[in-house]
């Protein structure tokens, strides 16, 4: 029995030579080297004008009037109630390896803080005791991380604090599996982008954008002196509903 031959369809201006070409070029794409670590430079250093905007700005002020750019209540502060105001230098590092977090110590300058993508990993500590004393060396002013950490005590003799989920004995290592440094990260919820301003204080971990920092801190000064005088006022007698309206909404529609 004889069987009949199957004619393969060409596209209009298929030419055999294309084919050719188009196998060569997948083929050299397959076999060049993927890069294991993603590197932008660092960002700009810190300015002193921004500490000198935020220095007396508390991130539950900014919460009664802006509601984006704040980390998940779960990024907490280990163990200390410190306030610090520093650039962003962000990193993500996937699951058991903190090769990348070990090499970037050496590029931290004063005013930097470390803000750390876990990439989803709530097991493994990426940082402790040696980590924070190569940060602290470097005059690094804290690190966030969107995972655990490890060494609570000695992040604390080395005055180096930490906003994390929690803690953990389970520690990463040298894998050298890869990771991104200066790439946009997601750290408790909040985009974060290589040299954002952080303000991180006991309340939480707020970024913010450097050309907002000015206008965020003045709203802030602005409500917390506010805050001030109604707490005068109240220990003249006044009830808080009365100076804050919500009395007047109650009985209007009481």
């Amino acid at each position: 029995m004889l069987r009949r031959r199957r004619l393969r369809h060409r596209a209009p201006g298929y030419r055999a030579d294309q084919s050719s070409s188009q196998a060569n070029s997948l083929s050299q794409t397959q076999g060049a080297a993927v890069k294991k670590f993603d590197l932008n430079p660092m960002p700009a250093p810190l300015d002193s004008k921004y500490v000198d905007l935020l220095s007396e700005v508390e991130t539950a002020t900014v919460g009664h009037f802006r509601h984006w750019g704040f980390m998940a209540p779960d990024i907490k502060p280990i163990n200390h109630s410190r306030k610090i105001i520093g650039t962003a230098v962000t990193l993500s590092l996937p699951g058991q390896d903190s090769t990348l977090l070990h090499h970037s110590l050496s590029l931290l300058r004063p005013g930097d803080i470390l803000v750390i993508d876990r990439l989803g990993d709530q097991k493994h500590a990426c940082l402790g005791g040696g980590v924070a004393l190569g940060a602290v060396l470097a005059g690094a002013q804290g690190a966030i991380i969107d995972g655990m950490c490890t060494d609570p005590s000695e992040l604390e003799a080395y005055n180096f604090p930490v906003w994390a989920r929690g803690v953990s004995p389970i520690t990463t290592r040298i894998y050298n599996i890869g990771g991104q440094l200066n790439k946009p990260v997601a750290c408790g919820g909040a985009v974060v982008n290589a040299g954002d301003i952080i303000l991180a204080d006991e309340n939480g971990v707020l970024v913010l954008p450097p050309d907002e920092v000015a206008e965020v801190s003045r709203m802030a000064l602005e409500k917390q002196a506010r805050g001030n005088s109604n707490g005068e006022r109240m220990r003249g007698g006044e009830r808080l509903g009365d100076l804050s309206g919500a009395s007047k909404y109650v009985l209007e529609q009481a």
